[in-house]
């Protein structure tokens, strides 16, 4: 006959093991701080591609591509192209080998755009680049002044140098670009393709040299074609402006980071349709409106700069033609990115 209840006592008591272990829980973590550093090149589907630093902290055009996952702890963090990130394990590049992101390091600039400009959320594009090259076509499709603005705006929030590359310099001249931002001293580069559809690099490509820079503009206007004429091996897809809307296709999905022929990185981003400054603070707008900056120091504690804004000394300034010939279209695209950064009444 079996024991019955009253016949268990304390002595018969025998704990059950805890499943998850009997160590205690620890707030130490690993020390990777001995970990290689490397540069993301490309993000796809939970698997990233680094180039390991050499022994100066530099990324060689000519190291291994190695695959990586990323640490549980970074699950919240996101890696873009251009991070600057610790790695351990198989950092070889051979195949079937596999690394892991261990911890990312401080971001010394960072690109960023949002849905539009009263959308919180923010999307991050690249990091770490020297440079944004704004691409536009000089037509098919017609350059989009507002964009461009605010790729301006993007590239001084981020502290990166901002350039103008302009392509379809066979179907219009450059001078109407190079016009609008002749007083803003925002530097312009022709890229126009020749008869056989290749654009012209050599001006462009001893801006690039040296430098992490990042492509950006609107699908259509020739940034895969650039960047193939630069990069043969990108090897990037190619479409057409669509002929109803007027608008390119999307043919790139992914940013990529790839050598350039001597020295320093080239990132291809997808094209954009929109670009969004939420996350700018509405008195760093001013600073990609050069022509536009002084003038301000004659308006009223408070001056919101807009239309209805009492005695804003704008208008005077770029009457009296202080802006340049552009001044009226470059104040009245202030204007809008002013308007739209405004914050909500309540």
């Amino acid at each position: 006959m079996g024991r019955r209840y009253d016949d268990f006592t304390e002595d018969d008591y025998r704990p059950r093991p805890n499943r998850k272990g009997s160590r205690p829980r620890t707030k130490e973590r690993p020390d990777y701080s001995d970990a290689p550093t490397a540069m993301v090149t490309a993000v796809d589907r939970g698997r990233y591609r680094v180039v390991v630093h050499d022994d100066d902290g530099q990324a060689p055009v000519d190291g291994p591509i190695v695959t990586c996952v990323r640490s549980s702890r970074l699950r919240r963090r996101s890696i873009v192209p251009g991070d600057r990130v610790r790695v351990v394990g198989d950092t070889s590049g051979a195949d079937g080998t596999m690394a892991r992101i261990v911890e990312i390091l401080d971001r010394r600039t960072l690109l960023r755009r949002s849905a539009d400009d009263t959308d919180p959320t923010e999307r991050v594009l690249v990091a770490n680049a020297d440079q944004l090259v704004i691409v536009t076509a000089a037509a098919d499709p017609e350059p989009s002044w507002g964009l461009i603005d605010r790729a301006l705006v993007a590239a001084f929030d981020a502290d990166m140098e901002p350039l103008i590359a302009v392509t379809k310099l066979d179907l219009a001249p450059i001078d109407a670009i190079g016009g609008y931002y002749a007083a803003a001293g925002v530097r312009v580069v022709a890229c126009g393709f020749d008869a056989s559809g290749r654009p012209h690099i050599r001006q462009l490509l001893p801006e690039l040299t040296g430098r992490l820079s990042v492509l950006v503009g609107h699908s259509g206007v020739g940034k895969s074609t650039l960047m193939n004429e630069i990069i043969p091996a990108a090897d990037r897809a190619i479409g057409d402006v669509n002929t109803v809307t007027g608008r390119g296709r999307h043919t790139s999905s992914s940013a990529l980071c790839l050598p350039l022929p001597d020295s320093g990185w080239l990132i291809d981003t997808p094209g954009v349709r929109s670009f969004g400054l939420a996350h700018v603070d509405i008195d760093s707008v001013l600073t990609a409106f050069d022509e536009l900056v002084e003038a301000t120091a004659a308006c009223p504690r408070g001056c919101t700069h807009l239309d209805d804004a009492p005695d804003c000394a704008l208008d005077a300034w770029v009457a009296e033609g202080k802006a340049g010939e552009a001044g009226p279209q470059r104040l009245a695209s202030l204007r809008r990115l002013l308007s739209g950064l405004q914050p909500p009444v309540s």
